[in-house]
């Protein structure tokens, strides 16, 4: 391992042995350590270090549940499987695979002429209705599957998505569409979709207002901007239809946010520190100003990215229905704030110069992407 790759790792260790009583220390210093950690894995090119850290930060964010971390990592541990997991998970597939049977069964006596690919299709089509199991309230013990209640779900997620706070647009879409009379309503009521525009409207300058925030924070790291950014592809232009739900396409490889554009294909957004940069973002040469290196190393990084995808977009098609033979990728780097000895116009037209040269790389700063998508709150065309 790389000696500044082992002391980040050292680092985050400390921070986990320094709790109290003997308790380990978790929290965000820690997430922010092994983040680090991973940062330094990545540069040096130590990718199954990089996917170490990368599965520690999801259990430390509760992104991995502890049965499943443990269990992935049991070979670097002393001790025998845990049996009792072994068991509950062979029992559930049991119930899978019994309920499949039935269910097929049922639609083959409904449909005698039906063949092997049409029945494929209508057990795929029950995996994503399963989603939404009811369990009526007269029938305790007993659970409710409606035949394509995924359709009318997926509709409304979209239409309410960043429309509230305290509700997740999932769950808000399963209590509406488990009322037949509440669905109708809202499908038909002109007057009720333009309060939701409104609300979305509202929602989304309140969402741009706390990415601001967090981008002129110097203490805001690269997670912090992750988290502010996440689900809001819209910010980025209305090119781009949705996030992909996998970060992982290529093997050592993590991307930031993968976003879709209306064409199927991939953009990558790489992510780096907005006011906390540790270096300048311009510099002066040969009489005017030009990218500093951490911009050159962070399209270097992007550019790598995209030739994985490359080599690798059959198997990404296959596997995951994404198109990455003409992917893309823009670079969030640096704040003009963070080096207010230059003026902000000259560094956007640094930058602005600088992608005219870049092929499939676009740099932008936090401020002009925010800036941008503030502007674009102003039309309708963007809701």
């Amino acid at each position: 391992m790389d000696d500044e790759v082992k002391r980040a790792v050292t680092s985050a260790l400390q921070h986990m042995r320094s709790g109290r009583g003997g308790h380990r220390r978790g929290g965000k210093a820690l997430v922010e350590f092994l983040a680090e950690a991973r940062e330094r894995a990545a540069d040096v090119g130590e990718w199954e270090v990089v996917r170490l850290l990368q599965d520690s930060i999801d259990y430390a964010e509760e992104r991995i549940l502890q049965p499943e971390f443990e269990e992935r990592y049991r070979l670097f541990q002393d001790g025998i499987r845990n049996q009792r997991l072994r068991r509950y998970v062979a029992g559930t597939l049991e119930i899978n695979f019994k309920y499949v049977v039935e269910a097929g069964r049922e639609f083959l006596d409904q449909h005698p002429d039906a063949g092997v690919e049409e029945l494929l299709a209508y057990i795929n089509s029950l995996s994503h209705d399963a989603r939404y199991l009811v369990a009526p309230e007269g029938r305790p013990g007993r659970y409710s599957l409606f035949r394509g209640r995924a359709e009318k779900m997926m509709w409304l997620e979209r239409v309410l998505q960043e429309r509230i706070d305290f509700e997740a647009p999932e769950e808000a879409a399963q209590r509406l569409a488990a009322s037949p009379e509440a669905l109708a309503l809202l499908a038909a009521d002109q007057e009720g979709q333009m309060i939701l525009r409104a609300a979305q409207l509202q929602q989304r300058s309140a969402r741009l207002a706390g990415l601001r925030k967090v981008a002129e924070d110097r203490a805001a790291a690269e997670l912090d901007l992750q988290r502010a950014l996440e689900g809001q592809h819209w910010i980025f232009g209305g090119r781009f239809v949705g996030e992909a739900a996998q970060r992982r396409l290529v093997s050592g490889d993590e991307v930031d946010i993968p976003l879709i554009r209306g064409d199927g294909s991939l953009h990558v957004v790489e992510l780096k520190r907005a006011m906390s940069m540790k270096g300048p973002l311009v510099k002066r040469y040969r009489g005017a100003w030009a990218p500093a290196a951490q911009v050159h190393d962070a399209v270097g990084q992007a550019v790598n990215y995209l030739v994985g995808l490359d080599e690798n977009r059959e198997r990404i098609y296959e596997e995951f229905g994404i198109e990455t033979r003409r992917a893309s990728a823009i670079v969030l780097i640096g704040h003009p704030a963070a080096q207010p000895e230059v003026p902000e116009q000259e560094i956007n037209e640094a930058l602005r110069t600088f992608n005219t040269h870049v092929n499939r790389v676009e740099v932008l700063t936090y401020k002009e992407l925010i800036d941008n998508a503030e502007r674009s709150l102003g039309s309708p065309s963007e809701l």
